[in-house]
């Protein structure tokens, strides 16, 4: 439940990057998240968003100018960018310039440094009651419901959204919040996933990771291939969905809520086959 990798302000939560950005300092929140930091890594992800991605970003206007809000996207490319990239997008280019508090699976917490820059970045280890405690503040949360089963699928699997864990859907009509869908096409590519290494001895303890990702280069080119390829990246925003103005959705039992997780996995998976069959190239 809940799982979801990568790129946390429960004081102004609801609108932290431009405050940020007028006094360029502020204390750290509870959950780590450090805007001075922040600031000094916007530039790498201003360049691979702008410049090595070249990433496209529509339906901004969907993203509330202010209060709680779910992002629920597809995950994909082996090594989570996509939630860095939807991040980018809104704190770049949407007119508030919010922050979106992406939900880790919790084993990254553990992993050398990496747990620990995601929370300076507003990242938050995933769990029903962060995430409770972000949307209550009026936070834009986001969650990738497919969990591993998303970043972790094979380059024959592409762009076929996997099954949706349901703690996001309580969530939205616990609260009361509109679920924001959000395709990405574009990260798939980067890491082409053509198997998993996951006998890694005592890489495994020092690593803290299920598996390592087998591309088409690495480890075949080390170090060479674990650079990204620079593909060309496509976001779109769709219009919110409000499970809780539906009586019939008020149920929260375990049955209904699978169905409704369902409904919303479909309604990105046909954003995808959209975005798709618009695409010119992948590069």
């Amino acid at each position: 439940m809940l799982r979801a990798r990568v790129c946390a302000n429960i004081g102004a939560m609801a609108d932290p990057a431009p405050s940020v950005r007028r006094r360029g300092k502020a204390k750290p929140d509870l959950f780590g998240y450090d805007p001075a930091f922040h600031e000094r890594v916007r530039p790498v992800s201003e360049f691979f968003y702008r410049r090595y991605w070249r990433v496209e970003t529509e339906g901004l206007e969907h993203v509330p100018a202010e209060g709680a809000a779910l992002i629920v996207g597809n995950h994909s490319g082996g090594i989570p960018f996509d939630a860095a990239m939807i991040t980018t997008g809104v704190d770049l280019e949407h007119p508030q310039h919010r922050l979106v508090r992406f939900l880790y699976d919790r084993f990254v917490a553990e992993m050398p440094y990496v747990g620990g820059a995601y929370n300076r970045l507003g990242a938050v280890p995933a769990s029903y009651r962060n995430a409770y405690r972000l949307l209550q503040t009026g936070a834009l949360v986001g969650i990738f419901p497919e969990g591993v089963a998303g970043v972790a699928k094979g380059i024959g699997q592409r762009y076929r959204v996997q099954r949706f864990h349901t703690g996001f859907v309580r969530l939205s009509l616990s609260l009361q919040v509109p679920i924001i869908p959000v395709a990405v096409v574009g990260a798939e590519e980067i890491y082409p996933v053509i198997g998993k290494w996951t006998r890694l001895g005592p890489l495994k303890d020092i690593l803290n990771v299920p598996y390592i990702p087998v591309t088409p280069l690495f480890p075949l080119f080390g170090v060479l291939g674990a650079v990204p390829l620079p593909t060309k990246w496509h976001i779109r925003f769709g219009p919110p969905i409000r499970l809780y103005l539906e009586p019939k959705a008020r149920a929260t039992r375990r049955q209904a809520a699978a169905r409704l997780a369902e409904r919303v996995r479909r309604r990105i998976q046909m954003m995808l086959h959209e975005m798709l069959a618009e695409r010119e190239s992948l590069f």
